[in-house]
């Protein structure tokens, strides 16, 4: 079909040049075309003043009722084009694939045996872990090697304890091993992670516990610490004794000793 601005009745034969637009050819080749600028009519060759008016005001309307007529059949033959620049397709939710991603980076950094996986999906995280492991109503999440023997520290008493610190992609980021001497530390005096002192108390003396504690329980967080924000640690931890402390005062001298 031929879309054309013509002269009306009583100038069938306009002496001035004009444009056909062919509406077919535009829905063809719309999304490669530039940009037409249509001149309807030149008007410099007529002297009459209301002819002028009268066919100026005829390609204007027409003009008008052509375009429109356009739109409408673009919009119906392609509904989705306003927005498809807008909307993005979101692949689906792959955690099988995402599983076997985190086992190959948790082999590369040399992760435990039956180190946890965390799977992430925004802003939600999925902890895997094999059946064995035990989710307290704080969130903690631990896994017992060894129960130990003995009672379970209390606050004012001091633990000796091993420990090493993973992130979630299995990679070691602390270790007393390697540091060649236990960590000490009294219960009660927040020197400890949250999640971590929660863990310990629960132990025997003699006992090994993997820990995974989530960001709500975690440490600090900053440029000075081994963590980032929103981020899950895993401890393997192995508590050595707990001992009984006192505080005695020699002169203006005083301190604690744990026996």
């Amino acid at each position: 079909m031929l879309l054309t601005c013509s002269a009306p009745s009583f100038m069938s034969k306009p002496p001035f040049p004009h444009r056909t637009l062919s509406a077919g050819n535009v829905l063809g080749t719309f999304h490669t075309q530039k940009k037409q600028i249509v001149h309807c009519f030149s008007i410099h060759r007529l002297k009459d003043q209301s002819a002028k008016n009268s066919y100026l005001s005829y390609c204007d309307e027409n003009l008008r009722r052509r375009l429109l007529l356009f739109v409408s059949v673009t919009t119906a033959l392609f509904p989705t084009l306003s927005s498809s620049g807008k909307t993005k397709s979101k692949n689906p939710y792959d955690e099988k694939r995402l599983l076997e991603q985190n086992k190959r980076i948790q082999k590369e950094n040399n992760a435990p045996e039956d180190f946890p996986t965390f799977i992430r999906e925004g802003f939600q995280v999925n902890v895997v872990t094999p059946e064995n492991y035990i989710k307290s109503d704080s969130g903690l999440i631990y896994r017992d090697f060894e129960v130990g023997k003995g009672d379970c520290p209390k606050d004012g008493q001091q633990v000796t304890f091993h420990y090493v610190g993973y992130n979630e992609s299995g990679r070691r980021i602390d270790s007393t091993y390697l540091q060649g001497s236990p960590a000490k530390i009294r219960l009660g005096n927040n020197a400890l992670v949250p999640g971590f002192e929660q863990g310990i108390r629960e132990m025997k003396p003699g006992g090994k516990r993997r820990i995974i504690i989530p960001p709500e329980l975690g440490p600090p967080v900053g440029p000075s610490t081994f963590f980032s924000s929103k981020q899950f640690e895993v401890f393997d931890v192995e508590l050595l004794s707990v001992q009984d402390c006192q505080r005695r005062t020699i002169g203006f001298y005083s301190d604690v000793v744990c026996n």
